[in-house]
């Protein structure tokens, strides 16, 4: 005769639906305890008792059960196991169980791959999540009833992920702006407003989230407090856009909208209450910096994603310069980042850097601060935040040669380590665009090519990276597409052939191979000329008669340029006297205000005042000089006598003929 438990628990397992999950796991258990079952009856109970718990969300005693019954329940309950793991925050060993289990692989794994999506969304491996949606997308076969648009949410989300990573190249086209799909739920909606916010594009983040949230507010398949719920990650995207925007009295409107005590998930409130700092931060920075310390803790599943811990961090890095928590700010800085030995391009780890820069120097900025980090950077070579600091304040005074130096010297260290982490640190994405900005300041075209090749070049080494890479190598073969020379012209060839090999379908990059191998080797073109549009749809709508009518366009000249010679209007003729602008009014010549028309002019107005005849010296030895002048008076001659013995010269009246004979007398030198 059959046990009662296991009767009642067979029961109710034959019925359509269960809705009662403590039910269910009472009787499971009391199946379990009983001894008179076993084999597939006792499988089945064990199996029955491990998802009551899980739907029970008693997730750490669904994995002690897992765990006591033996290593058939664990090979029957993967999909369990891992889901349990995976909500307790086990990643790692929520991935070691899929692996196990050979996720990749066959149709019936289908629960199991979702799972899989969910543990790399949750461990930030955005693009294999991506990766397995699609394939759960394109497996329509499978698919139940709704898992479409449960599968388009997850898809568009790890999409924002990506982008938010700086991944771009790693998302399609053809998902990079929103669907009309995407208008249709308020799910997809949020997720392609997240897109947009993580483009920059606010304006049209700001209209998608409104959408959003009329759609969540309008749904009837969720009950009120469902609603509310559902809302406060939208009200806080709101609020941030709107922060970002400018319009900071619509964004306090929605921070203060939002009740924090009823929001459940941790991490959505730190978030709300991280926002609210800033404009507390401006008025108050010390009371800013003290809210900011009181910052729940997050644990367990219900955690940040990294760009989300990076923000709020350089937030409180911030608050804490403005509250003038200098010396800690600093000290904690040279602690963490002295000892590093390879650069860490980790956005944390520049954040640190900037933010001690500016605390070793009170947030100062010109020549001065330069000269107090130089030293500074020479204890900590491998720090890139303190370096990007320096630059910074370079370009600031528009000093930018030693700002090259400085990334150059940086750059040669890297090439002489020649290890791989160093190696991929000097080729960096953001370091080289920093590079080739500042060679295009100088203009430094040939310098920008040379930069651009090497590290397009690097990159194309590196096959397990080939994406992150496609960036520098547009840039790369467009920059070497200007070039007349064989071998960048190649070089241009093998960049676009990188592109297209992770992003089949790039219209930039298919052009780009076609003029760079349209001369040297039609082989490589012949497979892309379908792709590309042909002249005659690119002329289409071209009226070339026109054209040929209008003649060529001309620039207008400067006006300082401009001929001053009569416009010719064809036939031989002068054109119509063109409209001049009125000739100025003379200027009214000032008189002196005692000026008599009927006296004439003195004529010698022009000559100095000594100079004139009327001119009369006064005082004494004014009147001396004037008898002595030669103006009509009679002309002394003098002569100099030599002293004897070198006493000196003297000069004396020379003695002139018919005078008396006193004059005749012969004057007596000194002996």
């Amino acid at each position: 005769m059959a046990d009662p438990a296991v009767a009642a628990l067979n029961s109710l397992l034959r019925e359509a639906s269960i809705d009662d999950h403590a039910e269910a796991l009472e009787l499971a258990t009391a199946a379990v305890r009983s001894n008179k079952i076993q084999g597939p009856d006792l499988a089945s109970a064990q199996h029955t008792r491990v998802v009551a718990l899980l739907k029970l969300d008693r997730y750490d005693d669904a994995l002690r059960v897992i765990a006591e019954g033996g290593d058939a329940l664990e090979k029957d309950c993967s999909f369990e196991k891992a889901y349990a793991l995976y909500k307790t925050g086990d990643l790692e060993g929520a991935e070691a169980v899929l692996q196990k289990t050979g996720v990749d692989t066959g149709k019936s794994q289908r629960g199991l791959k979702h799972v899989a999506g969910q543990v790399a969304y949750r461990n930030e491996k955005f693009e294999r999540a991506a990766a397995i949606y699609r394939d759960l997308k394109d497996d329509a076969e499978g698919a139940n009833y709704g898992e479409e648009n449960d599968l388009r949410i997850n898809l568009t989300a790890a999409d924002a992920q990506l982008q938010w990573q700086g991944k771009e190249w790693a998302v399609p086209e053809g998902e990079k702006q929103p669907a009309r799909e995407d208008l249709e739920a308020f799910e997809t909606a949020y997720n392609a407003a997240c897109i947009c916010i993580s483009r920059g594009d606010y304006t049209k983040a700001s209209v998608l989230l409104k959408r959003s949230r009329d759609l969540c507010e309008a749904t009837e398949d969720l009950n009120e407090e469902e609603k509310k719920a559902e809302l406060v990650p939208i009200l806080v995207q709101q609020a941030f856009v709107f922060t970002k925007l400018g319009k900071l009295d619509e964004a306090l409107s929605l921070q203060n909208a939002i009740n924090l005590s009823e929001v459940s998930e941790t991490s959505t409130k730190v978030i709300a209450q991280g926002n609210k700092l800033l404009p507390k931060a401006t008025a108050n920075p010390f009371i800013a910096e003290r809210l900011a310390r009181a910052l729940p803790k997050i644990e367990g599943n219900d955690r940040l994603f990294g760009f989300q811990t990076a923000a709020l961090q350089r937030n409180k890095n911030v608050i804490d310069l403005q509250a003038q928590k200098f010396e800690g700010k600093e000290i904690r800085a040279h602690k963490l980042l002295a000892g590093a030995q390879v650069p860490d391009l980790s956005v944390s780890k520049v954040d640190l850097g900037v933010a001690g820069a500016a605390a070793a120097t009170k947030c100062g900025d010109g020549k001065p601060t330069v000269r107090q980090l130089l030293p500074l950077l020479e204890k900590r070579p491998n720090d890139i935040g303190l370096l990007l600091t320096i630059i910074q304040l370079y370009i600031q005074i528009s000093t930018l040669p030693p700002a090259i130096l400085l990334l150059e010297k940086f750059f040669t260290r890297l090439e002489e380590a020649n290890t791989p982490e160093h190696v991929d640190v000097r080729f960096a994405p953001g370091l080289v665009a920093l590079a080739v900005s500042l060679y295009r300041s100088q203009n430094r075209q040939r310098d920008v090519r040379n930069e651009l090749a090497k590290a397009a070049a690097h990159w194309r080494s590196k096959t397990e990276a080939a994406g992150a890479g496609s960036s520098i190598a547009r840039e790369a073969g467009i920059e070497l597409l200007r070039s007349s020379h064989p071998s960048d012209l190649a070089a241009a060839g093998e960049a676009f052939e990188q592109i297209l090999s992770a992003q089949p379908g790039d219209r930039t990059a298919t052009a780009g191979l076609v003029a760079s191998y349209a001369t040297t080797d039609f082989a490589k073109v012949e497979p892309y000329l379908e792709s590309l549009p042909s002249v005659e749809k690119l002329t289409q709508g071209v009226d070339v008669s026109a054209l040929i009518d209008a003649g060529v366009a001309l620039l207008t000249p400067p006006s300082s340029q401009q001929s001053k010679k009569r416009k010719f209007d064809g036939e031989g003729a002068a054109p119509e006297k063109e409209k001049q602008q009125p000739a100025k009014k003379p200027r009214k010549r000032k008189l002196p205000k005692n000026y008599d028309p009927t006296k004439k002019p003195d004529p010698e107005r022009w000559l100095p005042l000594r100079d004139r005849s009327t001119y009369r010296p006064k005082g004494k030895k004014g009147k001396k000089r004037a008898q002595e002048a030669t103006q009509g008076g009679v002309v002394k001659e003098e002569e100099t006598l030599e002293l004897a013995g070198g006493a000196g010269s003297v000069k004396v009246e020379k003695a002139g003929g018919g005078g008396g004979g006193a004059n005749k007398k012969k004057k007596k030198g000194k002996k």
